[in-house]
């Protein structure tokens, strides 16, 4: 389970004739043009000032003359309100001129990401005001009168308690195998699926294309089309706080960087009871034993989870029981491939068998040396691939997603493709 972190929201500029970006802290920039911006959420409506009246219901009046009425500027949540919709959005709008300037900041926090219409009649921030925030907007507008209107407005965002949050996979900073997706998983079921999906990216350098895909109503991953070049850096960018799904309110920001290590590709053969191991341009080959009959080991592409050196095995915890039962105190060089317990071993008891006899309750045993040598050789995101055996793996067993066809994958997102 990953800790959750709150993102701190960043501040943006916006102005008429380049874009800019704000930047952190809680100083303010100007920018330039159309388009701009840099952070995350907003919403409300403000007071006006430098005597130009202001309303957040409606636009102001339009009667007075285009060539000398002063700009009226009106932001939306309104100035000085409290628990507006975590799913609200910033915009602020003028007429009998043109906004200059548009500055949406978070309390103790920076820029706001937002985009000024191309004639300069609007702004509106790209993402919600999310969960518990006050933020700051100031908009400056040039009047068809020629003068400069400057408009404030200061509100607040609602706490609500009925929330989702999820923990992600990979942990940031760290270094895993090609085979790697990107998941998450959620402490409740999201019943807009494709609104979240909206707010969960993943880049690359270099760029890869890929696709979610939803297991369930809880679970989300990413992966590439094939596995990941060796090298390539990933981020995951979750944009959720404030983002509604039926009833339920987001409340995380997240962006998590991790890196593709080396190429490593494990193929074991249930019929030959070999595994090769191909990495740094030479294939190891190792004898193994493998799931007798009634106990075959999973079919098709697994992906390392987690490794222990010494881990216990009690086949009660799979629902193995009788004759076929075992208790297991010491399991040495432990690689897991999937949550219902098929790992890569150390299996001494079965030392005559490695290369002859499939004779394991479902997992690949080895030799101890042998074991150990993998095991060593291996990082979580690694694939390792059973051919020639029974039942392939289910595709949320795990990350065993390398055993979906590429378009039944991209048929598993909410999203149109």
């Amino acid at each position: 389970m990953r800790r959750l972190h709150k993102l701190a929201v960043a501040v943006a500029v916006v102005g008429l004739t380049t874009a800019a970006c704000g930047g952190g802290g809680n100083s303010q920039k100007t920018a330039t043009a159309a388009p701009v911006a840099n952070g995350s959420s907003a919403s409300p409506s403000a007071a006006g000032s430098g005597g130009a009246s202001q309303s957040s219901a409606s636009s102001p009046s339009s009667s007075a003359s285009t060539s000398t009425a002063p700009a009226l500027v009106v932001i939306k949540p309104a100035g000085n309100s409290s628990g507006v919709d975590p799913s609200s959005q910033i915009q602020v709008s003028v007429a009998n001129g043109k906004l200059t300037s548009v500055t949406a900041q978070l309390s103790g926090g920076s820029a706001v990401d937002g985009t000024l219409d191309p004639s300069g009649a609007s702004w509106t921030s790209a993402n919600p005001v999310g969960i518990d925030h006050t933020y700051k907007v100031t908009a400056i507008a040039m009047g068809d009168n020629g003068k400069a209107q400057t408009v404030t407005s200061q509100f607040s965002t609602a706490s609500p308690d009925n929330t989702y949050a999820g923990t992600y996979t990979p942990d940031p900073g760290t270094t895993y195998g090609i085979a790697q997706p990107v998941s998450i998983t959620f402490d409740k079921p999201i019943p807009d699926q494709a609104a979240v999906e909206k707010q969960l990216t993943v880049t690359a350098n270099p760029p890869v294309a890929g696709s979610w895909h939803w297991f369930g109503s809880e679970r989300v991953d990413w992966r590439p089309q094939q596995y990941w070049a060796p090298g390539t850096k990933v981020t995951l960018h979750m944009r959720l706080d404030g983002v509604k799904s039926g009833s339920l309110y987001g409340k995380q920001n997240r962006d998590v960087t991790f890196t593709i290590g080396r190429s490593l590709i494990a193929t074991m053969d249930a019929d030959t009871k070999k595994m090769t191991v191909v990495t740094g341009g030479k294939t190891t080959t190792l004898l193994t034993s493998s799931g007798k009959p009634g106990f075959e080991t999973w079919n098709g592409t697994m992906v390392v989870l987690e490794k222990d050196q010494d881990i216990s095995m009690n086949s009660n915890t799979v629902g193995i029981f009788g004759v076929n039962a075992y208790d297991i105190p010491n399991v040495y060089w432990d690689v897991r491939l999937t949550p219902s317990g098929t790992f890569v071993h150390a299996a001494p008891w079965n030392a005559g068998k490695f290369g002859n006899v499939n004779g394991s309750h479902g997992c690949i045993g080895m030799s101890t040396d042998d074991a150990q040598w993998f095991f060593n050789q291996v990082i979580p995101g690694d694939p390792v691939t059973v051919v020639n055996s029974k039942d392939t793996v289910r595709a949320d067993n795990g990350f065993g997603d390398w055993n979906l066809s590429w378009s039944a994958w991209i048929a598993g997102s909410a999203l149109p493709h």
